[in-house]
């Protein structure tokens, strides 16, 4: 009787024992999958999502790629002794191409949210971007302050369809809201003096400031909303995330990056090396 539980006692272990090197046999497959961070580094060359939008992405008179984002992503490969391939991918595909592994990252001006972050990982912020109001001198010359706006007698032009539209509605519920198809109807109806202000996402508000100076103003700095850029990869790859986010505090922390933010988005320097229609 001893002899016959030794040997079934015997079985179940040689079963367990297999069943845990298989199971072992999987878990060494998997490891072995190299990371995101070592493909990189193997590979020597990082692979970069862009979409074409002025002036994160787009192309000057050569051809050639310039903007914020490739300012961000081109200094990223070179503090890490990279080589660059940028991928431009329409933005409606932009996330299934990352993760079908067409590229290593999504640098493309994309806002963090809740929906997106369910398919991919968000590193820290880089960049900012803003709502702000931009007014009519001739009209509006003397409303300086946020509550100077919030009036019946004032009317604000907004994109039908945009988040200017809940911004307007939220800070300013007594003014009239007009809106357009477009931003470019949108200010126009402020510089043809049928409007008080209009509300853009930045850097509209301060590209068409700069070139309409005479006629239209930034009444006051503070943004009436606000979103956080930010590095987009494939959900899992920590050692990235972490080699990322400590990218972004560097050159956070030296000013590096508000200084190429601001030359894109409050200058018009680079505009004239721009190819047109973009």
């Amino acid at each position: 009787m001893i002899f016959k539980i030794k040997r079934v006692l015997a079985a179940v272990c040689s079963v367990v024992m297999a069943a845990i090197i298989v199971s072992g046999c999987g878990s060494t497959s998997e490891t072995a999958r190299p990371s995101l961070l070592d493909q990189i580094k193997q590979r020597g060359t990082i692979r970069v999502g862009v979409s074409t939008f002025v002036p994160w992405a787009m192309r000057n008179k050569q051809g050639e790629l310039v903007g914020f984002e490739v300012d961000v992503a081109s200094r990223l490969a070179a503090d890490a002794g990279l080589e660059i391939e940028f991928i431009p991918t329409a933005w409606d595909g932009i996330i299934p191409g990352l993760l079908a592994g067409k590229f290593d990252v999504i640098i493309a001006g994309m806002s963090i949210t809740p929906a997106r972050n369910l398919s991919v990982n968000f590193t820290r912020p880089y960049s900012h971007s803003e709502l702000l109001l931009a007014a009519g001198r001739d009209k509006a010359g003397h409303l300086v302050d946020r509550a100077d706006y919030d009036r019946a007698d004032v009317t604000i032009a907004v994109r039908r369809g945009s988040t200017s539209v809940q911004a307007a509605r939220k800070n300013f519920p007594s003014a009239t809201i007009q809106q357009f198809d477009d931003d470019i109807l949108a200010f126009q109806e402020v510089l043809n003096g049928n409007a008080e202000a209009v509300i853009a996402s930045s850097p509209k508000p301060e590209h068409e400031v700069l070139r309409n100076s005479d006629r239209l103003f930034i009444p006051f700095e503070e943004p009436l909303d606000r979103g956080a850029e930010a590095i987009a990869i494939r959900q899992g790859e920590t050692d990235a995330l972490n080699f990322f986010d400590n990218w972004i505090l560097l050159r956070t922390e030296d000013g590096w990056l508000k200084e190429r933010r601001d030359y894109w988005f409050k200058t018009l320097d680079w505009e004239d090396d721009v190819a047109p229609e973009q």
